[in-house]
């Protein structure tokens, strides 16, 4: 049995620990927070996060408080109107073979942390920040900022964007500011009138923002996340923002959506950050997961579920490894999963840009665009994601 060391201990890390656990190897990980919990609002998972999950599993404990969704609506910000919408049930669920939902972060994160602690293979360490790692031909020592060492036979680093792993690794430094300001906020669903408990991931698209809104907490609450396109440079993580500062930001907005807007309290902002896609996640017996190896801006809604594909791929292509194959598995690992991630990153820029965000005539395009598609070509459109079990079909046919 190998011993494998995570640095990082959210949702890649966990999902990673369970992966490599049950597939032969020990595991240690090591989070630099002094408790194992998750923070964050609502998250949305496609079918290929609950094929990884079900792989995990863990698909079932998620499933109890998901919310599974009818419809994708993209709305058109300003006038109200409805553009477009992707049905998700009968023949979506039929398609893929598995639904799409939406989470609170810790529903889909306790599942996967209650899967460590039963686990006898997966130590979890809180407060150990990873600040470096060095190796040799036959292990990895992982250093914390606290002074430990740990050893292993191999490191994963999945501790996210700015990840001190991949800045070893790489050297590539800070992400890209995408310059887009998201505004988060989850509310009792008791605030919200009856008339608008929708049971859909509703998107309002205007002028340089778009408007997001969800149920989630197997019902409890409603999700908000409002995104301005503001040309911030500076990242910001978590700051709580002011109503009126919110409110403010988005003019023109059409009156049912600021209804729903309104309702919103607690408000707190992030600057949006990303990475360009690279080619390579690893260093000898090192290697990259998750946001730590392909940060993706939220458009494609797919950063959580392309960390659950990376951790069912690095465990099962590492199953029996002996120590002195682990390089090899983990180039592997790299060799089969960095396509797909690459292209999520850059779908999930370009929804941003040309379907999010548009203005006058790009706007005026995009809804003709969006209302010309059938069920079936919506569906053709996010096949290579949302329907691949392999979780190595990238949707080029080989070409980037």
């Amino acid at each position: 049995m190998t011993h494998i060391l995570i640095a990082g201990g959210g949702i890649g890390g966990l999902a990673t620990a369970v992966s490599l656990a049950r597939n032969g190897h020990r595991v240690t990980v090591l989070e630099r927070r002094d408790t194992f919990a998750e923070i964050g609002a609502g998250i949305q998972l496609g079918p290929n996060a609950f094929h990884a999950l079900d792989r995990l599993g863990v698909g079932e404990g998620v499933r109890e408080q998901a919310v599974f969704t009818d419809e994708l609506c993209f709305m058109d910000g300003t006038t109200g109107e409805k553009v477009a919408g992707m049905e998700l049930t009968r023949d979506y669920r039929n398609r893929f073979g598995n639904p799409y939902a939406v989470v609170h972060r810790g529903d889909l994160y306790q599942p996967l942390l209650t899967a460590c602690q039963g686990l006898d293979a997966v130590e979890l360490v809180p407060d150990a920040s990873v600040e470096r790692y060095e190796q040799s031909a036959t292990g990895v020592t992982a250093h914390t900022t606290d002074g430990r060492a740990f050893h292993g036979a191999a490191l994963i680093g999945a501790d996210g964007i700015r990840s001190t792993v991949r800045a070893q690794m790489l050297g590539d430094g800070e992400p890209r500011v995408s310059g887009h300001t998201i505004y988060r906020s989850v509310i009792p669903i008791e605030k919200v009138p009856e008339e608008l408990r929708w049971n859909t991931v509703t998107l309002w698209a205007g002028p340089k923002w778009h408007f997001v809104h969800y149920i989630i907490g197997g019902g409890r609450y409603l999700n908000l996340a409002v995104t301005r396109d503001n040309g911030a440079t500076v990242p910001v993580a978590g700051r709580e923002a002011e109503r009126a500062h919110v409110l403010g930001q988005f003019p023109g907005i059409g009156a049912t959506a600021r209804r729903l807007l309104e309702l919103g309290e607690g408000w707190r902002e992030w600057v949006l950050c990303d990475r360009d896609p690279v080619p390579g996640w690893t260093e000898g017996r090192v290697a990259l997961l998750g946001d730590a190896a392909h940060p993706m801006l939220q458009y494609a809604a797919q950063g959580a579920c392309q960390a659950l594909e990376d951790a069912v791929v690095l465990g099962e292509v590492t199953e029996t490894a002996r120590e002195d194959e682990l390089v090899q598995r983990l180039e592997k690992y790299n060799a089969l999963r960095r396509e797909r991630a690459g292209r999520t990153q850059l779908i999930a820029r370009r929804m941003g840009s040309e379907l999010y965000h548009p203005a006058g005539e790009r706007a005026e395009e995009r809804n003709a665009m969006l209302s010309a598609l059938s069920q079936r070509d919506m569906y053709e459109k996010v096949s290579w994601l949302h329907g691949d079990r392999a979780f190595t079909d990238s949707g080029t046919g080989g070409e980037r």
